[in-house]
Parts: C-alpha cells; sequence; structure tokens
C-alpha cells in the first residue's frame, strides 16, 4: 500500500561544502550584525543631559580676521587667557585698543568654550551736557544706542556675516550698570565698558556679581568721565594694582599715550591734554 521512498544518507561532497560555508556565513551575519543591533541601550531621560549632548553637536565657531597685534596688546591677551585671571582692569586714554582687545580676547575664549556667554555692561550716562531724555522701549531697546562702540568693534574684528550670526544668536548681550543688582554670572566672560563712568559703588555691585568659570574685563579711561567726579575707576584700579591681587587673580593693566593706535593726531591731543593737566 505505501510505497518506500529511499532516503540519502550523504550529499556529493562539493554540494556539502558549498552549504556548510552558507551555513557559515548566515552565523557570522547572526552573530556580528544582528545581534549586537539588538542590544538594547540605556535612555537619555535627564533633559539636561540631552541639551549638553545637543550643544556639543552643533558648536559654534566664530570667525575673527587675522590681526596683527602689538606686544603690549599680546600682553593683555596673555592675561586674558589666563585660566586664573578672574578680573582684569584696563586703563589708558582714547584709542589705545582697550575695548577692542577686551572684545576680541571673549570671542577667543567663546570659541575655546561655548558653555561661556558673553555680556557687555556699559552705563547710560551720556558724554553732552545736555540729556536725550527717557528712551522708550523695553531694556534691549534702551541699551542698544549704548552698544554702539561693541558694535563697530565686532564689524572689524570678525570676517564678513559673523557679526549678524552673534547678534541672531544672542552670543553677546547688553546690560545696563543700573541692572545688575541680585545678578548672578556663572560660566560667563563680561566686558565692562566705559567704566570711568561707574561710580565706587556700582563697581562694587559689577565686581560682586562674579560666579563660578566667570571672567571680568574693565576698561576706562580716567581722563573722559561724565559723571563729575563721582567716578569710583582710577580709585578701584589703585586699589587693586598690587601682588596680593594679582594672586588672587585680580590684575591692572595699562596702556599709555604711545600705545594709542587710532591716529597720530589724537596721540598728539592726549600727550597736549596731560601736559596742561600737570
Amino acid at each position: 500500500m505505501f510505497e518506500s521512498k529511499k532516503i540519502r544518507t550523504h550529499k556529493n561532497p562539493v554540494s556539502l561544502y558549498l552549504e556548510l560555508k552558507k551555513i557559515t556565513c548566515v552565523l557570522y551575519f547572526i552573530l556580528f550584525y544582528i545581534m549586537p543591533r539588538r542590544k538594547k541601550k540605556p535612555e537619555i531621560v535627564d533633559e539636561a543631559q540631552i541639551a549638553k549632548i545637543k550643544a556639543s553637536l552643533t558648536k559654534t565657531n566664530i570667525k575673527l580676521k587675522k590681526l596683527k597685534l602689538t606686544d603690549k596688546q599680546l600682553e593683555l591677551l596673555k592675561i586674558i587667557f589666563d585660566k586664573d585671571s578672574k578680573i582684569i582692569f584696563i586703563s589708558g586714554p582714547a584709542g589705545t585698543s582697550k575695548t577692542f582687545v577686551a572684545i576680541y580676547g571673549a570671542l577667543q575664549l567663546f570659541n575655546m568654550n561655548n558653555e561661556r556667554s558673553i555680556t557687555y555692561v556699559r552705563t547710560i550716562a551720556e558724554s553732552g551736557e545736555k540729556s536725550l531724555g527717557a528712551l522708550p522701549g523695553e531694556m534691549a531697546e534702551k541699551i542698544n544706542p549704548y552698544m554702539m562702540p561693541m558694535n563697530e568693534k565686532l564689524e572689524e574684528l570678525l570676517v564678513p556675516g559673523q557679526a549678524r550670526t552673534v547678534k541672531e544668536e544672542d552670543i553677546i548681550k547688553g546690560m545696563p550698570i543700573n541692572y545688575l543688582r541680585g545678578a548672578s554670572w556663572r560660566n560667563e566672560i563680561v566686558i565692562a565698558d566705559e567704566s570711568q563712568n561707574f561710580t565706587f559703588k556700582e563697581l562694587t555691585t559689577l565686581m560682586t556679581r562674579l560666579g563660578e568659570n566667570s571672567k571680568l574685563i574693565i576698561c576706562g579711561d580716567p581722563m573722559q568721565s561724565d559723571i563729575n567726579g563721582k567716578s569710583g575707576f582710577a580709585d578701584m584700579y589703585k586699589l587693586f594694582n598690587d601682588n596680593e591681587s594679582k594672586d588672587q587673580g585680580v590684575h591692572t593693566f595699562y596702556f599709555g599715550p604711545e600705545d594709542i593706535k587710532r591716529s597720530e593726531i589724537l596721540k598728539f591731543v592726549i600727550q597736549k591734554i596731560q601736559t596742561h593737566k600737570k
């Protein structure tokens, strides 16, 4: 009734070799490609960790122009870049590149570490004898006219198009000295410009905002104070101009009339005025 089937107990050696080779390839593929992919990786649930990873993937590198700097400017940059420097006072007459070098140094520090942001602090004291009156708008709109010196320096320092990127991405933000009460700076590079128009009390407020991993650069020209003898810059500079302060990371740096780069006529004017005051 039932027809018996003949069962083959062996194959041709060539066919057997090919089948074994095929099985080996399949096993290799499973072991080295499929199984590793199926391993469950730990999930990241910490939002701060996610933000940090995203930031590391989108590092911003501000492109600066190649500059020919003087020995004095390089000496100041060395202090700014020193990891142990916390506060740097820069004193000198107009045109000696105080703000220029401070902003250049801050931008380079940002390129080294994107976790730091840059804050540009100014007073809203006016140099004219007549006031412009109260400016309309929110704080950002009020401080905007006083940001012009910084914006001009950005155009000087950055390759075309980069100044716009810096503004759009809020890499640098402006803040009037009047709004510092209660602020606390961490991971911040702060440039205080025209600090000869800060009172001693305002400078104290400025310096006591400094937190961890932050650096404060204070630029001032004692010859050009607009607050009728109330400037605290010269006194604060003198107070910290000693080795004890330097050991704590507080430095003072002086540019003289010989360091003026703006023009030869300005150098002459400054020297003439200083001679008159003596």
